[in-house]
């Protein structure tokens, strides 16, 4: 299992590549960098790039996370279906169990994510993959 111990690396995704960003409009990771890296503060490890759906954003919502409605005095816009978004890996892995699983860019995903989720289950809602 991927260390999360801060190093002068850069990070990896989940296919042992470069971790591409995940989207930067809206700007979205643990840090607000637009890329799906975490660290030991990241307790909700925010490490699962996807493309939320209307189905995934109802499903978070009805399990206490509401991604879609603006929160401005968080400087949060809301997230529209089609929106990529550095999702929770617990709450991926609940929207899998849940048959709500939004697609995954796994050149994005970091590798701290096969600790909670399997590539093979990463793989079958990966939307970057030939």
């Amino acid at each position: 299992m991927p260390d999360l111990t801060p190093t002068s690396a850069p990070p990896k995704n989940v296919l042992g590549g470069p971790l591409e960003d995940c989207s930067h409009q809206p700007k979205t990771g643990f840090f607000r960098d637009g890329c799906c890296r975490t660290d030991d503060h990241d307790q909700g490890r925010h490490v699962i790039c996807t493309r939320v759906t209307a189905e995934f954003l109802a499903f978070s919502r009805s399990a206490g996370n509401d991604l879609s409605t603006p929160r401005p005095e968080f400087g949060f816009q809301g997230l529209l279906p089609g929106d990529s978004w550095c999702v929770c890996a617990l709450r991926w892995r609940e929207a899998l169990e849940a048959d709500a699983a939004p697609p995954v860019r796994l050149t994005a995903t970091h590798e701290a994510a096969l600790r909670y989720v399997s590539l093979e289950d990463l793989t079958r809602h990966a939307i970057d993959v030939d």
